[in-house]
């Protein structure tokens, strides 16, 4: 059938759907089925049509009270949004009546500041021709009454008036007035500026300062300033040319026994630095006040070109007078080919290096002056300048300090101040060295301070340059002459090691050194000499070592002096921004030297304990073995009136140590004993476990370890009892009464005590004790 092949009914689409099923299942459409499954199939459609339609109803339903509460409000709003209404509308109204007002304000505020603007420029320009027929009057009047001040005054005045009013004045009803006054004043613009430069050459040629001066101040008011500023220059060059002059003449007079003769070259720069630096104190304020800021650096430009002709003079002198490329050149001959019949005597750079370093010193402290004024006088100046303008005056004032002949001159005497003050070190140094001495009674030898003084006096002339990079290269030399030529020597001197001689071997009580003596008595072949010199050998090397730990303590010492004056000369303004990095690098290779001294000196202390302390002290401790552990009542008393072991041990002990007691400084000796500490409890270890022993073996063994600490702790400042932490956990073992008893401080039960010892060695150390089973110490759980 037709009705059954038909396509069934449309779902609906969504919430809401459900008029959209209603009219998809017409009253056509449902009279039309005969079918009884497709009348079933509509019919279940429209129930859940109904359904959807019944829930829709409900919900809408249940927001009638909210949406009836909402339409109450929107009717309560509606009196109030027709009074809002009227408001608004009020408000535009008012708010466009203000603004046609204020448009109409504006435009009589604007009319009549046009109008104020038109009569200013109206009263300028009267006020500028009135000035322009003053000034014409004016500098007539000043100039034939030789008033130049007044004439230029009023010449200064006409080149401040407004061209461009000039100009609208000349195309008005006066302008051929206008252009014949402008004419005369052109003309005694050009007449003043001849006649002020005119009396100011007459003045310069006259040394007539007072006139000088005046005639300064009047170029700035011309437009002159360069002019001025260089003129007046020149007069203060020839006055500083002259008195150099005459300062360098009374040098060459100077008699040899005068007080200063040997730094006259440095107090002659001085005279000639101060008398600059007097000028430029003295016409700073005439500058700034007459010429404004910022010109200060075109006067001193000129001064500073005299000043390095002058300081090229004396230079030149000094170097003739004092020999000093001839001197430079012998030192440098000298340190090449290292031949000691053409070497030249330190002594004599002694003064020329002192005189250099001053020289060196007065010129940073006049070029530091020179850059603090100028840096004022720009900073005034570009207050309100761009960085553009600030960094070019930088540049200017850069270039004026580092390239100037002075900079030049005394960066080449510092070059070659370096090398000889290097070889007058070095040399200096192998004086010393070679006049080593010792006296009785002292730690050290005599090389040690002499060439700490040596050397703080270098790098002292160094740092009396005020130049950072001569002080770095002195601290370089220095650093490098302490840690290669110097420590060689130590080292050297601690290479030939500690002897230990029969003689030695007799003073320490051992018998068998006794009898090599008695024997050697007999046999008339008993060589004093030798011992003599044995005991110089073993003297010397204590003395190398007291040297090195000295010289470990005066390089930090030196390094700390060394901060504290580099801060103090930073702070003064010298040095330029890599200056503080410079000096930290090179106290930081100097505190590394010192560091190399320490390891020198623990090298050599090794060499003593090895040499010195070993042999004897293991025989000593090997002794141990002899005697019983294993013992019972009666013997424990006997040893504990009659002591076997360790009262001789500790006498032994005690003679040794004197003699490096007595020959060593405490920071040494201290170290030595140290290394003793540790020897000791090794090698006692190592018999311990050598040894059997009985309960009161242990005991034994207990009173005489405390015994041996005790002692020790009274001859060291190091804290020993934990190099012998495991000897005392082993004595502690050797004490027990039962085997199980170790468990009582071990694992848990420990409490704050660390042990040292492994589980295989407790078991080891308890299987010493000959009354424990070792099953029972098998058995344990460690």
């Amino acid at each position: 059938m037709a009705a059954a092949t038909a396509p069934g009914p449309r779902a609906p689409q969504g919430e809401g759907g459900g008029s959209a099923a209603a009219s998809a299942l017409s009253m056509e459409r449902i009279q039309s089925l005969t079918d009884l499954a497709d009348l079933e199939a509509a019919y279940s459609r429209l129930c859940e049509e109904e359904k959807v339609v019944q829930e829709e109803l409900d919900t809408l339903l249940e927001q009638q009270s909210t949406i009836e509460n909402k339409m109450v409000a929107l009717h309560r709003m509606g009196p109030n949004l027709q009074l809002i209404e009227g408001d608004a509308q009020q408000l535009a109204g008012m708010i466009t009546f203000t603004c046609n007002l204020a448009e109409n304000v504006s435009s009589k505020v604007r009319q009549l500041d046009l109008a104020k603007n038109r009569l200013y420029q109206a009263i300028q320009r009267a006020d500028d021709i009135l000035d322009l027929k003053f000034c014409m009057d004016g500098v007539q009047t000043a100039l034939r009454n030789e008033d130049y001040e007044q004439a230029a005054a009023h010449i200064h005045r006409y080149l401040s008036l407004d061209k461009s009013v000039i100009e609208l004045s000349r195309q008005g009803k006066e302008g051929g007035i206008i252009d014949a006054n402008l004419k005369l004043l052109q003309e005694a613009e050009q007449r003043l500026k001849t006649i002020v430069t005119e009396k100011f050459d007459a003045a310069m040629k006259q040394g007539d300062l007072p006139q000088v001066e005046r005639f300064f101040k009047i170029f700035p008011l011309l437009g002159l300033h360069e002019e001025g500023l260089s003129k007046f220059s020149e007069y203060l060059c020839k006055q500083v040319a002259n008195k150099a002059e005459e300062n360098l003449q009374l040098v060459m007079g100077t008699d040899l026994s005068d007080r200063r003769a040997a730094v006259i070259f440095a107090d002659t720069l001085t005279l000639l630095f101060e008398g600059i630096a007097r000028v430029v104190e003295t016409h700073q304020p005439i500058v700034e006040t007459y010429y404004g800021p910022g010109r200060l650096y075109t006067l001193i430009k000129h001064l500073q070109v005299e000043c390095d002709q002058q300081v090229e003079k004396v230079v030149d002198k000094f170097i003739k007078e004092r020999d000093y490329h001839r001197q430079f050149q012998q030192v440098q001959n000298s340190m090449v080919r290292s031949s000691s019949a053409e070497k030249i005597e330190p002594r004599e750079l002694d003064p020329i290096l002192t005189e250099v370093t001053l020289m060196n010193a007065r010129s940073e402290l006049y070029l530091r002056f020179i850059k603090r004024r100028i840096i004022s006088d720009f900073e005034v100046g570009d207050s309100m300048a761009s960085e553009e303008v600030k960094q070019e005056h930088q540049i200017y004032l850069d270039k004026l300090l580092n390239n100037c002949l002075l900079s030049r001159t005394m960066q080449e005497l510092i070059g070659y101040y370096i090398t000889m003050e290097e070889y007058f070190m070095r040399e200096t140094v192998n004086k010393a060295v070679a006049m080593d001495s010792y006296e009785k009674g002292q730690l050290t030898s005599s090389m040690v301070d002499d060439v700490f003084y040596i050397v703080k006096k270098c790098i002292g002339r160094a740092l009396s340059s005020s130049s950072i990079d001569c002080l770095c290269a002195m601290i370089n030399h220095s650093t490098t002459e302490l840690e290669s030529d110097f420590r060689e020597v130590l080292y050297n001197k601690l290479k030939q090691g500690f002897p230990a001689t029969t003689f030695q071997d007799f003073q320490r009580g051992v018998t068998s050194a006794v009898n090599i003596m008695h024997s050697s008595l007999q046999q008339g072949k008993f060589d004093t000499k030798g011992i003599e010199s044995t005991d110089e050998a073993k003297q010397s090397f204590l003395v190398t070592l007291n040297n090195v730990e000295v010289c470990s303590e005066n390089i930090m010492t030196l390094k700390k002096t060394l901060e504290s004056d580099c801060s103090k000369l930073l702070s003064q303004g010298f040095g330029g921004e890599q200056a503080q990095a410079k000096i930290d690098s090179c106290l930081a290779d100097m505190a590394a030297v010192s560091n190399k001294f320490r390891d020198l000196l623990q090298e050599g202390l090794n060499e003593l304990n090895s040499t010195a302390i070993k042999p004897q002290v293991k025989p000593w401790i090997n002794l141990f073995l002899s005697v019983s552990h294993n013992i019972e009542e009666e013997e424990f008393s006997d040893y504990e009136a009659n002591d076997p072991w360790v009262q001789q041990f500790i006498v032994n002990l005690e003679q040794q140590m004197t003699e490096f007691k007595a020959g060593l400084s405490p920071v040494i000796y201290d170290t030595l004993t140290g290394l003793m500490t540790s020897l000791i409890a090794i090698e006692l270890e190592k018999v311990l476990l050598k040894s059997t022993f009985s309960r009161l073996g242990g005991l034994q063994f207990d009173k005489e370890l405390r015994s041996l600490i005790a002692y020790l702790t009274t001859v060291t400042t190091w804290t020993i009892r934990d190099k012998f932490a495991r000897l005392s956990q082993m004595a502690t073992i050797l004490n027990l009464e039962r085997v199980t008893e170790i468990l009582d401080y071990w694992g848990p039960n420990s409490g704050p005590l660390t042990w040292r010892l492994t589980p295989a060695e407790v078991r080891q150390v308890l299987a010493l004790r000959i009354d424990f089973r070792s099953e029972d110490i098998k058995r344990l759980r460690l």
